[in-house]
């Protein structure tokens, strides 16, 4: 005898079954299929507007058109977009055959697989902040960093637009004005800059009126009897070293940044700008190119000798024309390899008591520049890549050579005024842009602990 409650149970539970056996057959593969490929959906990736696509389609799509776009609505998607986990696995999960035979597919072409590292990187490189009401405020503002750089370039441009109106300022400098031609007080000045201990004569010069024509005249002798009395040997040494000089030119040469400027306003910003963006090249090129007037105060200035490196101010470590030792060419290549930004802060700090505010600005650039160039070849490191720092060397290489030659070409046909602005937004804005850049590293890094 059947037991009606077993008899029950068999009729309810094809009934039970009966829906997800009549619904099944009903899904197919076109429900599941990309917009870009029209075929079924691989690894899905859901875009802020809704749409989804094929993981790898969306990456050919970055690539060839570079815009961050939904390919079907084109609205802009935001942060990275990320596979929809849910998705996948319901449409592996529904037809594994029809996955299995595209993911061979798209492993046996190499323009999708390349184009998935390319999209790849592109998404480690941006910045994964968690939703929070800030975060529109920071995408509309750009930051706290852009308001105050806002401020000061409204700043920067009035302040050179008054001084490229006046334009006295380097005009009235000595290396523009003949030694013959020179005041007393020119001299006195002249003779200040050569250092502190210059202020020891300054009044022996005056009350002798020596002028230019003067200055010409003096002999090493009559520095060291009275009126001018002279007893330090050094000293003589460093005044006639200096006259020699401006003998030599006619006009006093350059000995402070400003006075460089206004000399060489075309390789000052070129030295500015390569300084802080290849510094290795820049270096390297003051050694090919310009070695005597600026390469050699550069390396004894950084690189000075321990018997000399006591007592000697910076005009007279500018004055130093000797070939440099083995050891100095040892300790130079050392930080030249490792830390070149720590040589333009340790030559910028030996100008401390001429530059006070400019220095100082140099020293925070190159100490924010050292950490940046760390956070990339960390970035380097952790995404094994290290195989393509010689094509990035290259690249780089290229890069600033077109850039160089480029505005060595039309050179002459930029406006000074255009030139002090850039040259005055590298020196003194740059450290606040570069502030911007190293907390956003600091926050990558963050995400990529956590």
């Amino acid at each position: 005898m059947e037991n009606p409650q077993n008899n029950d149970l068999n009729t309810v539970g094809p009934e039970r079954e009966d829906p997800l056996g009549n619904t099944s057959p009903q899904i197919s593969v076109s429900e599941f299929s990309c917009h870009c490929c029209y075929d079924i959906l691989v690894n899905p990736t859901t875009l802020n507007c809704g749409h989804s696509f094929c993981r790898h389609c969306l990456a050919l799509w970055w690539v060839s058109s570079k815009k961050t776009e939904c390919p079907e609505c084109r609205e802009k998607w935001e942060g990275f977009p990320k596979v929809n986990i849910l998705l996948r696995d319901a449409i592996e999960k529904l037809f594994p055959d029809a996955i299995r035979m595209r993911f061979e597919d798209i492993q046996q072409n190499n323009d999708i697989v390349q184009s998935l590292a390319a999209f790849q990187k592109y998404g480690n490189d941006q910045i994964p902040l968690a939703p929070n009401p800030g975060r529109v405020n920071q995408q509309r503002g750009g930051g706290f960093f852009s308001g105050v750089l806002t401020a000061l370039t409204g700043v920067a441009v009035v302040l050179l637009v008054y001084h490229w109106s006046s334009r006295e300022s380097e005009h009235d400098l000595l290396v523009h004005k003949a030694v013959a031609k020179w005041t007393a007080e020119e001299v006195v000045l002249w003779l200040e800059q050569l250092g502190p201990w210059a202020s020891l004569y300054r009044d022996r010069f005056l009350s002798e009126r020596v002028n230019g024509r003067l200055l010409l005249t003096l002999t090493e002798e009559e520095f060291s009897r009275a009126p001018y009395t002279i007893e330090n040997s050094s000293h003589r040494r460093a005044i006639l070293m200096e006259l020699e000089r401006v003998k030599a030119l006619g006009v006093k040469p350059p000995q402070n940044l400003w006075e460089y400027k206004a000399v060489n306003p075309g390789r000052s910003l070129f030295l500015l700008y390569a300084l802080k963006s290849s510094p290795r090249l820049g270096l390297l090129y003051l050694y090919l190119f310009d070695y005597t007037d600026t390469f050699l105060p550069f390396i004894h200035t950084i690189c000075p000798l321990q018997e000399d490196s006591s007592g000697e101010d910076i005009i007279t470590k500018l004055l130093d024309l000797r070939e440099p030792t083995w050891k100095q060419w040892r300790e130079f290549l050392v930080k030249y390899s490792f830390l070149p930004y720590q040589l333009i802060a340790e030559f910028a700090w030996d100008w401390l008591e001429v530059h006070y505010w400019t220095s100082r600005f140099l020293i925070v650039n190159a100490m924010l520049l050292s950490v940046l160039e760390l956070f990339s070849f960390w970035r380097i490191w952790s995404r094994s890549e290290l195989k393509t720092v010689p094509q990035r060397m290259w690249s780089h290489f290229w890069k600033v050579s077109t850039q160089g030659l480029f505005v060595a070409m039309f050179w002459p046909l930029i406006p000074q005024f255009v030139c002090n602005c850039l040259f005055y937004w590298a020196l003194y804005f740059n450290p606040i842009i570069n502030i911007d850049l190293v907390v956003k590293e600091v926050r990558r890094l963050e995400t990529q602990v956590l």
